[in-house]
């Protein structure tokens, strides 16, 4: 399996690009801020062949690049329906936080082809699975991808793309409209306690880990395993 990611624009958000190898079908999860131009030069390098974007959530520094690269190549997006909304109006979104001459740089707006995603969903795209996980906490419409261990027996781990959910060593703010931080505890324990140690986590943003080294010292993983966490300010990264 082929997974090519970086980060793009003022938040550092990370892109990611998934295929079963080089010069094959892919999948683009959160192609965010100034994210376009990486797109191409991934598919380029890898020589790939875009055919859905999917998105963990709706905040501007996951989705600002959705129009263009879904109508460069003629792909639909998925989407949470709690989060579509957005997809238009993201300054609502964010509590008016992020001022008109930013926006004035970005196409807002839905893609022509806009799907929803639904929480325990299974999406085959790409020849690859994708298992969607609904995980409110950071948004209402927060998801999360999880593609599962290689069926033929191959030391390749389970795959877990958390969005802003799980970050190495945090996770997201839950202080911007549709942050819920009881949610966000409910989701980490639902969602990520039952998950192997092996699989990796690819986060929306900062480095890869994995869910045993955030089991071990993740001070928020941690207090959850413990059924504590109440009262926890939730971290501050991302949007």
């Amino acid at each position: 399996m082929l997974i090519a990611g970086f980060p793009a624009g003022a938040w550092g958000t990370n892109c990611y690009l998934v295929a079963p190898a080089a010069g094959e079908e892919c999948v683009i999860i959160d192609p965010g801020h100034q994210a376009a131009q990486g797109v191409e030069e991934a598919l380029a390098k890898h020589r790939l062949k875009p055919v859905a974007v999917v998105l963990t959530h709706g905040h501007l520094d996951h989705v600002a690049s959705v129009v263009p690269v879904c109508g460069a190549h003629d792909v639909p997006a998925w989407i949470h329906p709690a989060d579509r909304y957005m997809m238009s109006d993201p300054e609502k979104a964010l509590g008016r936080s992020i001022g008109m001459p930013l926006l004035g740089e970005l196409t807002v707006g839905e893609p022509d082809d806009l799907r929803e995603l639904a929480d325990g969903s299974v999406l085959e795209l790409a020849g690859l699975e994708f298992r969607v996980a609904h995980a409110p906490g950071h948004t209402k419409g927060s998801v999360t991808f999880r593609m599962p261990e290689a069926p033929d027996g191959a030391d390749i781990p389970s795959v877990f793309f958390s969005g802003d959910l799980l970050f190495a060593g945090s996770i997201g703010r839950t202080d911007l409209p549709g942050g819920d931080h009881a949610e966000m505890l409910e989701s980490l324990a639902r969602v990520c306690l039952p998950l192997d140690d092996s699989t990796v986590v690819l986060s929306g943003h900062g480095p890869q880990t994995t869910i045993g080294r955030e089991r071990a010292t993740n001070p928020y993983l941690r207090e959850v395993a413990a059924g504590l966490g109440a009262g926890t300010p939730a971290s501050r990264r991302g949007l």
